[in-house]
């Protein structure tokens, strides 16, 4: 990055930063608990854990919901578009160029945080992970009230589904390391202002995801 021209770009809105930090809370402090329940150690005793594990669990269902909604009402819902666009170039980034002092094929706007493999990935934990470990949470709340459930299953998927997550964070953690600096890209979504390269070369797909029209 030596010589290149550096900009301060504000990427994240007080409320996304504001929702990251309270979902990362919520998702460790689940899993806190939730191993504690599948009995892996003792912090707080087996009842706590299950009646703390339920509470976050609820209120993540609610303010997840509430945050679908305002991705849809503002349009942010775009910056998790799937691209295939340099999908590839991302991908060697990570597995060479990055250890070889290389720049990054994909810069951040405001109109497009995200490079093509995290649409993919954070798309893919949206949509998909966290939807399905949220309904196996709910089947597995409600499971004395539901006739005929066999609790076998919504155990083994809800408990696969959190190892998953676990994965994810461990990654999440170690990307939070590969910008310019060891703490800009954990910088950025504290204080809402990043330092990006230079943005003048960027292609028109990257910068239409949050355009209004």
């Amino acid at each position: 990055m030596a010589g290149k021209t550096m900009t301060n770009v504000y990427l994240y809105t007080r409320f996304e930063r504001l929702w990251h930090w309270c979902q990362a809370l919520m998702v460790i402090f689940l899993m806190i608990t939730g191993f504690e329940v599948h009995g892996l150690y003792t912090l707080m005793g087996f009842d706590t854990a299950v009646e703390l594990h339920n509470f976050i669990g609820l209120f993540w269902l609610g303010s997840f919901a509430f945050f679908a909604f305002w991705l849809i009402i503002t349009g942010e819902w775009k910056q998790y578009i799937p691209t295939t666009r340099k999908l590839f170039d991302v991908a060697r980034y990570y597995a060479w160029g990055i250890f070889h002092g290389q720049d990054h094929p994909v810069q951040k706007t405001p109109g497009a945080k995200h490079n093509p493999l995290q649409r993919l990935a954070y798309l893919g934990i949206s949509a998909m992970l966290l939807p399905v470990q949220m309904v196996t949470g709910l089947l597995y709340y409600l499971y004395n009230s539901l006739g005929g459930v066999s609790l076998a299953p919504i155990a083994f998927i809800h408990t696969l589904a959190a190892f998953l997550l676990v994965n994810f964070l461990i990654i999440h953690l170690y990307m939070t390391t590969t910008g310019h600096s060891l703490f800009s890209h954990i910088k950025g979504m504290i204080t809402g202002w990043e330092e990006i390269r230079d943005t003048s070369k960027i292609q028109e797909w990257e910068t239409k995801a949050t355009r209004k029209t």
